[in-house]
């Protein structure tokens, strides 16, 4: 046995735990809705435990990549698709109770309330940027894409964040603690990423003869 397989098995197991451990919220959520625990009003209940399980798997994945660099932990890039996936999982799960419980799928309802709410315009419109995020998460769509053009679109990621903090942020109008909380982790984790690209920018490059024998 190569010592790459136990690494690999440890990562497996890595990975089934923490899938695992996604699904929790949900199913706190089921627990509490087969219990009578959802409160006087159900539906608000479940939107708001939907978006703020959608904002904070968005902000866990975008946390991946600076957590590895400082840490040095590689395997955690291993999780970041799956997070960023049940961030999408979540939020459909949102928007779903929004046109199915909410509006009880009143197309022209739903279309004024996108037009005139702009919690909801914003709201709206990152969810339909983390589609085409979704939908070229696959290996095969990255190679297809190419790395550069597939990085440049999943950097949309921090659009949707935003998007989805000023939802957050308009929709409670009055106690915007939990917004508050989540944008300054968010501005946190934009710093992080303009310090790497200033200081990769200022690092002089190799020449070319000692990238080849490195």
């Amino acid at each position: 046995m190569s010592l790459a397989q136990p690494k690999q098995q440890r990562i497996k197991w890595l990975k089934a735990a923490v899938f695992a451990l996604c699904l929790i919220p949900l199913a706190h959520l089921t627990w509490l809705g087969t219990h009578h625990g959802l409160g006087a009003n159900p539906i608000e209940y479940i939107t708001r435990s939907t978006g703020f399980w959608t904002l904070t798997f968005l902000l866990i994945t975008l946390t991946v990549t600076p957590l590895r660099r400082l840490s040095g932990w590689n395997w955690l890039l291993r999780l970041r698709r799956m997070l960023g996936l049940y961030a999408f999982f979540y939020v459909c799960l949102h928007f779903t109770t929004y046109v199915w419980l909410d509006q009880f799928f009143d197309l022209p309802g739903m279309l004024k309330d996108i037009a005139k709410r702009p919690f909801i315009t914003v709201g709206f419109s990152a969810f339909l940027l983390l589609i085409p995020l979704a939908a070229t998460s696959t290996n095969a769509m990255v190679k297809r894409l190419g790395a550069r053009r597939w990085q440049l679109l999943h950097r949309l990621v921090y659009a949707i964040a935003t998007l989805g903090v000023l939802h957050f942020w308009w929709l409670v109008k009055k106690d915007i603690t939990e917004p508050v909380i989540f944008g300054g982790l968010l501005v946190l984790l934009f710093l992080a990423r303009l310090i790497y690209v200033a200081r990769k920018a200022s690092t002089p490059a190799r020449p070319a003869a000692s990238s080849q024998t490195a």
